[in-house]
C-alpha cells in the first residue's frame, strides 16, 4: 500500500533558506508560519501547560521569541482540549500572538514510563492527576493538537530512551513509521497546522537510516530528529545527528528535539539543524544558575553576595539591565522572584545565542563564530571536549 501523502501543498514551502555556510552544513532561513515569520536557526522555549515556567507570554514575546512549545499530553489531560478550543485555541488561551508548536505526547512514554503501556493502538497512560486510564492514539494526538491549534504539530511516535538497546528499538522505529501514516490521515487542518515526522532508530545507524528512508517518502512539511539527548554518549549523539541531516531534504526544516546546551546548539547548527527545544534554560534557572558565554554562574554561592555587576555586562535582557548579582543572590535565599529574573535572563541568553549564530551565517563567518564561541566557553583548545572537535571537523570546521 502506498504511503499516504499530506493534503495538497500550500502556497509556498515552510522553510525559506536565506544563506548557507560555505564550509559546514549550517544554514540561515525563515519558517513561514501563519502567525508570522520565524528566523532560524531557532531555539524554542518550552511552555508545557501554556507558558514557559516563570515568565508570562508577554515577557516571552518582549524577549523576541516568535515560537514556543506546548505539551499535548499535559494540555490534553488538564485543562483539556475542549476548554482550550473554546478560548480560541492555545493562542487565545495563553494570549500568545506568535507561533506555537505542540509535541505529540510521545515523550511521556519515557518521562512517565511507569504510568504508560505501548501497543499498536497507541499509548495507554494512567493519569497522574486522577488515576483514570487514557488512550493516546495517533488519531487522538492529532485530534487534540488540531483543537489546540498550534502552527506546527508533531506526529505521535513510539519513543524509547536513547540508551535502550535490543529489539524494542527496532519495534519502536517501525511503529513510528506506521503511526506517521495514521497521523497524516488524521490531520484535519494540514494547511494551517504543519505536521512534522519524527525520525527514530535509537543509536543504531542501520535502523535510523531505514527510518529516514521510509519517512522521507512521505510528503510532510518538516522533519524532527527524535530519540536522542537522553543520556547517551556525546560521541554517538553527534554521529546520529549528522547521519540524519545528511539524509533529510535540504528544502525542509530539521528540528532536533530536546537539545538546549549552548555547545550542543552551536555544534548541531554546524551539522545542519534548524530548530531546537529544551527545558534546560528554564529548569536550570530554578536551581539558581545563570547562563553566560563562559558557562554558568551559580548565584547561590557566597562569592556573589557583594558582586554588584549584572549577570553579564554584555546582555541587554531586563534582568541584566536592572539587577546585580548581589541582589539576585540575596533573593535566591527566600524569594521566588529571583527564579523569575533568572528565567528571563536564561531565555534571553538562548535567543541571543541563536541570533548571533544566524548573523554569522548571513555574514559568511560562521566558522569564525564557532572558534570564538569555543574559545570563550572553554579557554584553550585543549579544554574543548573531544567530541566537539570531531563533530565540527566532520563538517569542515577546525578549531585551530
Amino acid at each position: 500500500m502506498a504511503a499516504p501523502r499530506a493534503a495538497g501543498p500550500g502556497p509556498a514551502p515552510l522553510l525559506r533558506v536565506v544563506a548557507e555556510c560555505g564550509r559546514s552544513r549550517a544554514r540561515a532561513g525563515e519558517l513561514r508560519l501563519p502567525h508570522g515569520p520565524v528566523p532560524c536557526p531557532v531555539f524554542m522555549p518550552v511552555g508545557t501547560r501554556g507558558t514557559a515556567k516563570g515568565v508570562t507570554a508577554a515577557q516571552l514575546a518582549a524577549l523576541g521569541c516568535r515560537i514556543c512549545l506546548g505539551n499535548t499530553y499535559h494540555l490534553g489531560t488538564r485543562p483539556g482540549p475542549e476548554l482550550v478550543q473554546r478560548a480560541g485555541g492555545l493562542h487565545g488561551f495563553m494570549d500568545w500572538p506568535h507561533n506555537l508548536l505542540t509535541d505529540s505526547g510521545g515523550f511521556q512514554m519515557v518521562s512517565l514510563v511507569e504510568l504508560s503501556e505501548v501497543t499498536e493502538e497507541g499509548v495507554r497512560f494512567r493519569s497522574p492527576y486522577g488515576g483514570e486510564e487514557i488512550l493516546l492514539s495517533p488519531e487522538k494526538s492529532i485530534e487534540i493538537q488540531n483543537a489546540l491549534g498550534a502552527d506546527i504539530v508533531m506526529q505521535l511516535d513510539d519513543v524509547v530512551s536513547s540508551t535502550t538497546t535490543g529489539p524494542r528499538v527496532e519495534e519502536a522505529m517501525h511503529r513510528s513509521v506506521r503511526w506517521l501514516d495514521r497521523c497524516i490521515a488524521a490531520n484535519r487542518r494540514p494547511e494551517q497546522q504543519k505536521l512534522f515526522a519524527i525520525i527514530q532508530g535509537g543509536l543504531d545507524p542501520a535502523l535510523r537510516t531505514k527510518c529516514l528512508e521510509e519517512m522521507t517518502r512521505r510528503d510532510v512539511p518538516g522533519f524532527a530528529i527524535g530519540g536522542l539527548s537522553g543520556g547517551e554518549e556525546k560521541d554517538r549523539f553527534w554521529r546520529m545527528v549528522k547521519l540524519s541531516t545528511d539524509r533529510l531534504p535540504r528544502d525542509k526544516p530539521r528540528y532536533l528535539m530536546g537539545v538546549g546546551y549552548a555547545t550542543d546548539l552551536v555544534v548541531c547548527v554546524a551539522l545542519g539543524c534548524d530548530m531546537f527545544d529544551c527545558v534546560f534554560p528554564t529548569r536550570t534557572a530554578r536551581f539558581g544558575s545563570a547562563l553566560v558565554p563562559w558557562g554558568s554562574l551559580q548565584l547561590k554561592n557566597k562569592q556573589f553576595a557583594k558582586d554588584f555587576r549584572p549577570i553579564d555586562e554584555n546582555c541587554g535582557c531586563p534582568t541584566c539591565q536592572r539587577h546585580s548579582r548581589a541582589y539576585l543572590h540575596a533573593l535566591l535565599r527566600s524569594e521566588t522572584a529571583a527564579l523569575h529574573h533568572l528565567t528571563i535572563h536564561n531565555i534571553a541568553y538562548q535567543l541571543n545565542l541563536m541570533g548571533s549564530i544566524r548573523e554569522s551565517i548571513l555574514a559568511q563567518r560562521f566558522p569564525e563564530f564557532v572558534r570564538e564561541f569555543m574559545s570563550t566557553m572553554y579557554g584553550a583548545r585543549e579544554g574543548v571536549p573531544a567530541w566537539v572537535g570531531e563533530a565540527l571537523a566532520a563538517v569542515g570546521i577546525t578549531l585551530d
